[in-house]
């Protein structure tokens, strides 16, 4: 497809909406089986299993997206690539993150094992809750090489704008968890019950089976090679710590809440793990346009076409920020059915006005997610990195004091500390695309801020 004839060029919109959707189900997929863990685990008795549930998958979220520059790297580099009319390169690119992502996951599969119990106590993880955190973590780093390899390929499906394989892969994925949740989790088919430690398990076997079945696709999509040299491995290594800096700042603070959250007693641990849960969702049900915008500014830079790049940088914040509205007003509408499904009966009474704080900085926070996606997409990450660090230091040192004074509706006070991080985020990201400060990619003259 030459550039001239690129969709976007004589439909912006619809273009936009039409890729969009499957990445926005593709991502709700995703979320959807920690929604699903989390509403079978809270059907077994006490607060203890939802608490030790948030403890581990706080870990492994906190593991899994340090490493995002297998897939937010990829994906510009395949889509840029893609403008210049260079598929050799993209398939090197593809490959070189797929077998990266294989060595990363089996590296963390067997360093991480000794470690399980103190990492539970850094998330907050006491007795009986660090006990159960520790079996679930244990089943779910069988699967750290599986989750990599999907992320990877993922990348580099989106970054030659394929949005559906993703959404059936995550689909498929999300539907195969649900069913063994119920098989391991209670005991059925003549199988034990496992508890906290089933849900795990079942996440690990969906998981290898999604990474199969994307690596199949991409390998017949855009090719699959073992001769990766000219891949460009250095630019993604150095991608790779930016985002792996940045990232983990994300983790830092998200952890730090956690921790908090959990130290102020089970209760809250457990009505924190509801809403991080939600929060994890709508942040990438917010990802939808600014994964979409990814790659297409990745394409038409790549085309050397800035015009049209700044055209789907406004388009994606416009479409962002509507959509955190209606997550505003879904959220807001559907409390009591958030809480029937995922909060313990003994934690409602500390969920409720947390649950407010977040679902009233939806609109704002959109822009932080939409800012993102656009600054992905012209390989900004070094800026990118830098407004993180910025924002997470500023917050974290609000959620360090909030512990130590012990405030009472301490939920409340780490929300509005969250807020305060998406805001800084945005604020920062939407300055480099209007006017464009310091060497902006998207500036108008010369790759020059305005």
């Amino acid at each position: 497809m030459s550039q001239s004839s690129h969709p976007f060029i004589s439909t912006p919109n619809g273009t936009l909406l039409k890729m969009s959707v499957p990445v926005l189900f593709s991502l709700i997929a995703e979320p959807l089986t920690g929604l699903a863990d989390t509403a079978f685990v809270a059907r077994l008795p006490g607060a203890a299993p939802v608490a030790a549930l948030g403890v581990g998958t706080m870990a492994f979220t906190s593991i899994f997206w340090a490493f995002t520059f297998l897939g937010v790297g990829t994906q510009t580099e395949v889509a840029q690539a893609e403008g210049r009319r260079d598929h050799e390169q993209a398939t090197k690119v593809a490959s070189l993150a797929s077998i990266m992502a294989a060595g990363i996951g089996t590296a963390l599969m067997l360093l991480m094992l000794p470690f399980l119990e103190e990492i539970a106590l850094l998330l907050g993880g006491q007795g009986e809750v660090n006990t159960l955190a520790c079996e679930y973590m244990r089943y779910r780093l069988l699967g750290a090489p599986a989750v990599l390899v999907t992320l990877a390929c993922f990348g580099a499906l989106r970054g030659v704008q394929d949005m559906r394989t993703p959404l059936y892969v995550a689909v498929g994925i999300n539907v195969i968890n649900i069913l063994l949740d119920w098989v391991l989790i209670f005991g059925h088919m003549g199988l034990p019950a496992m508890g906290v430690a089933g849900a795990a398990l079942a996440s690990t076997i969906s998981q290898w089976i999604g990474s199969g079945w994307a690596l199949w696709v991409l390998s017949r999509k855009l090719g699959f090679t073992f001769n990766i040299h000219g891949a460009g491995i250095a630019k993604l290594v150095r991608i790779g710590g930016d985002l792996f800096i940045r990232t983990g700042s994300v983790l830092l603070f998200l952890s730090l809440c956690t921790r908090i959250a959990n130290l102020a007693g089970p209760n809250e641990g457990a009505a924190y793990q509801a809403i991080r849960q939600f929060f994890i969702f709508s942040a990438l049900f917010l990802d939808a346009f600014a994964l979409t915008g990814q790659s297409l500014i990745g394409y038409f830079l790549g085309a050397d076409d800035k015009h049209t790049a700044r055209k789907v940088a406004g388009l994606v914040c416009f479409w962002s920020v509507v959509t955190g509205c209606i997550l505003c007003i879904g959220m807001l509408v559907g409390q009591d059915e958030v809480v029937w499904l995922l909060v313990p009966e003994q934690a409602v009474a500390v969920f409720i006005p947390a649950w407010w704080v977040v679902a009233l900085t939806q609109p704002v926070g959109s822009l932080s997610f939409a800012t993102d996606g656009v600054h992905w997409g012209t390989g900004d990450f070094r800026y990118l990195r830098n407004a993180m660090l910025i924002a997470s230091a500023i917050a974290a040192t609000i959620v360090v004091f909030i512990g130590s004074i012990r405030a009472d509706d301490v939920l409340v006070y780490i929300w509005l500390a969250t807020a305060l991080w998406t805001c800084i985020r945005a604020g920062l990201g939407l300055v480099r695309i209007w006017p464009g400060v310091g060497i902006a990619p998207l500036g108008k003259q010369n790759g020059q801020g305005v």
